[in-house]
């Protein structure tokens, strides 16, 4: 997958805190030096707004960066302009979605946890409208049909000729929930089930029978980056959600994921439980 520029905004600000650390010097310190305040050096170095390459240029030096690894980051800097399709939209939509969107447009894996309805990426446009009718019980219809549009642009993220690789943990909750109704949930299971065919889906049901798990809070998904220090969790919220990112929220959201991997049915029993759930609502 190619490098886009919110990745390379995100690996610039990695990059450029690691350096500064090892130099030893603070904030206030190393932006004394090259002209910018704390604020402005913090928000470059926690991946949040424009960069200006002179800047970054000015603080390699300061840090006492290798010439090569100095003319690496000025390139991260000229290209991480954030861009895509979605970036019209961007004041009609809520500011969790638009990130969710310029993270996802470059993520190389996405471990989803699903305890009540089935992941977007792998919804019908039938059952995405039902989720979100039933989610924002007073927005009106044209702002339901924006929304569950946005949804099916989105998952052409899994048609690319490169695509993420997705990795679903789905609670037979959101199996058997009968979501817009019997014809509506059946049509969405026969479409998880074909998704879960592609070689860059896996999907995995946790069932009922396995009691309690690592993860009983609720939904979330791990955005894997090119690199481990580029990853992200997302928390689902009502009216949003929540983006994590500091060493500890990751690791363990890893950890809960790979406890509920364990603990889920394998590959051919999910799609087996998935197929009779199916069969029972016909």
């Amino acid at each position: 997958m190619s490098v886009g520029p919110t990745t390379r905004r995100r690996q610039l600000g990695a990059d450029l805190r690691r350096l500064r650390e090892l130099t030893g010097l603070t904030l206030e310190e190393a932006g004394a030096r090259v002209g910018i305040s704390k604020a402005t050096l913090s928000r470059y170095e926690t991946k949040e707004g424009s960069v200006k390459w002179p800047t970054v240029d000015a603080l390699c030096r300061q840090y006492g960066a290798s010439d090569e690894e100095r003319s690496a980051l000025v390139e991260l800097a000229k290209g991480a302009r954030i861009q895509g399709w979605w970036r019209s939209l961007a004041d009609s939509i809520p500011d969790s979605m638009n990130l969710m969107l310029t993270l996802e447009d470059e993520v190389v894996r996405e471990d989803h946890y699903a305890c009540m309805y089935i992941p977007g990426l792998l919804q019908t446009r039938a059952y995405a409208e039902a989720v979100h009718r039933a989610s924002e019980v007073q927005c009106p219809e044209h702002e339901v049909q924006q929304m569950v549009d946005i949804r099916m642009k989105r998952q052409e993220l899994l048609d690319r000729e490169k695509p993420p690789h997705m990795w679903c943990v789905v609670d037979e909750a959101a199996i058997r929930r009968l979501v817009g109704g019997r014809e509506v949930m059946q049509q969405q299971l026969k479409h998880l089930l074909t998704m879960s065919q592609r070689p860059h889906i896996s999907l995995q049901v946790l069932p009922f029978a396995r009691g309690a798990h690592a993860a009983a809070v609720g939904s979330f998904a791990v955005l894997r980056g090119q690199t481990p220090e580029l990853d992200v969790v997302y928390v689902d919220l009502i009216g949003g959600g929540l983006f994590m990112e500091k060493p500890q929220e990751l690791k363990r959201y890893r950890l809960a994921f790979e406890y509920l991997s364990a603990q889920a049915l394998d590959f051919d029993s999910s799609t087996a439980l998935v197929h009779r759930i199916n069969q029972e609502m016909t």
